[in-house]
């Protein structure tokens, strides 16, 4: 009996329902743990599709946009290749492919194919715009093969692109980095960045329409150069590299008596329609004030700034009026600059120069101060080149450096016809492209 109380004080067994009990622990930790999982990669996810969007939506021209929205599907599920179809107006066939991923050497295989007529599966999403994934290219219904040097693809992912209502393209997507199809989350994902690339493209479209109705506002702003004879001339604008609005870069000649001739080059500060209206006001008003060839060039400037300052909200403006008149056998070139950059001179021996010269303060600064005025000989067959700073300014090169890059590019194209060499200094210009530039080149008759 005693061996028997004692043994009754010892472990007592555990209820019959403790281990249901813990089990039953164990496997909800078990799936709050895998919630918990799953909530972290949906974040995760949500935070790259954000990043996605904010990445594409920085692009504005529109290749950059479509190259960007093909890239950022293919990090946003780990794909190897991608590629966006656009369709054409019709909306039944391919009009441009953008592909990404390819090597190299898978490039130079495919060089020969041309661009994707929209058959096999590729086809079938744009007859069928229904997000399509498939494990196996070669076994579905709609697939025709590939064409000679194509990757031979397994997965696809593909999504319609909607613009306004409209099917502007395909988004597609093969071959996962992990080698695993693709999935509905991967779908989901691809298809909410769709959306957001309907709207990217939309953007840039609408830009480049407002971007070319403002640049076509801007050259018509500009003169088209007269007869100047017997001067050659040409002259060239080039709108901003980056996206802006008009400028207020400007250029004119004028003919006057005598074999006379007034050039003009300017800048408006600023990238809005005010500049550009301050531009034109101040190339009109100086049109009408060159006629007075009794007062040089910088008095005529003079009159400017102050009718400017009186009749108009007036922006500051650089700017060189010339006046090219005849002198024996030769000519001479009499000009004043307000704060402007100097002109360019090139010989008929292709000797290169810039007429450095006091330059004066810009207009709408201090009407009260004088502007120096400056001459100098041309010989026969000389060119004078009158520019913007938009043709030199670089952020990473002192200015100095730029002026002597034009100066050598100048020497090297110094033989071309005018419309050619000005052109072919916006085309190579030193400056990084940030702002707008106008160019104009004189040149004197040979001897």
């Amino acid at each position: 009996m005693v061996g028997e109380t004692q043994g009754g004080q010892g472990r007592q067994p555990s209820p019959p329902y403790l281990p249901d009990l813990h089990i039953r622990l164990r496997s909800e930790l078990g799936r709050i743990d895998d919630q918990l999982r799953s909530l972290l990669t949906s974040m995760d996810r949500l935070q790259c599709l954000l990043d996605a969007v904010v990445a594409i939506s920085r692009e504005v021209e529109l290749p950059a946009v479509l190259h960007r929205i093909v890239t950022t599907a293919m990090e946003l599920v780990g794909a190897r290749y991608g590629a966006l179809g656009v369709l054409d107006e019709s909306g039944q066939r391919l009009e441009q492919f953008i592909p990404a991923g390819l090597s190299e050497r898978e490039r130079d295989a495919l060089s020969d194919a041309g661009l994707p007529r929209g058959l096999g599966v590729l086809g079938h999403l744009i007859r069928y715009p229904d997000p399509l994934r498939i494990d196996d290219i070669q076994g579905h219904p709609s697939s025709a093969g590939f064409p000679p040097g194509h990757p031979r693809l397994h997965t696809l992912l593909g999504v319609a692109i909607t613009v306004r209502g409209e099917i502007y393209g395909d988004l597609y997507l093969s071959e996962r980095d992990d080698g695993q199809p693709f999935d509905t989350h991967d779908e989901n994902i691809v298809v909410a960045l769709a959306g957001a690339a309907g709207v990217a493209i939309e953007n840039a479209r609408l830009f480049e329409r407002i971007r070319e109705g403002a640049e076509q506002f801007q050259r018509l702003l500009l003169p088209t150069l007269p007869d100047l004879r017997p001067f050659t001339a040409a002259a060239i604008y080039r709108p901003a590299a980056e996206p802006s609005q008009v400028g207020g870069d400007w250029y004119d000649a004028i003919p006057l008596p005598d074999d006379v001739v007034a050039v003009v080059i300017g800048d408006v500060v600023g990238h809005d329609l005010q500049a550009a209206a301050a531009m034109a006001a101040t190339r009109n008003m100086l049109r009408a004030l060159v006629f007075d060839q009794s007062s040089p060039p910088g008095a005529i400037l003079s009159q400017l700034d102050r009718t400017l300052e009186t009749v108009t909200n007036s922006r500051v403006t650089t700017t060189t009026l010339a006046r090219i008149e005849p002198e024996g056998p030769a000519w001479r070139l009499c000009w004043s600059s307000a704060g402007h950059v100097p002109p360019l001179l090139i010989t008929g021996e292709r000797r290169v120069s810039y007429l450095l010269a006091e330059p004066g303060l810009p207009l709408g600064v201090d009407t009260g101060q004088p502007r120096p005025d400056h001459s100098r000989s041309l010989p026969p067959d000389s060119t004078v080149v009158f520019f913007t700073d938009g043709l030199i300014e670089h952020p990473d090169h002192p200015i100095d450096q730029s002026l002597n890059e034009l100066a050598a590019l100048a020497a090297v194209h110094a033989s071309l016809p005018l419309p050619e060499f000005v052109q072919a200094l916006a085309d190579h210009h030193p400056s990084d492209g940030h702002d707008d530039m106008a160019v104009l080149a004189l040149r004197t008759p040979p001897a």
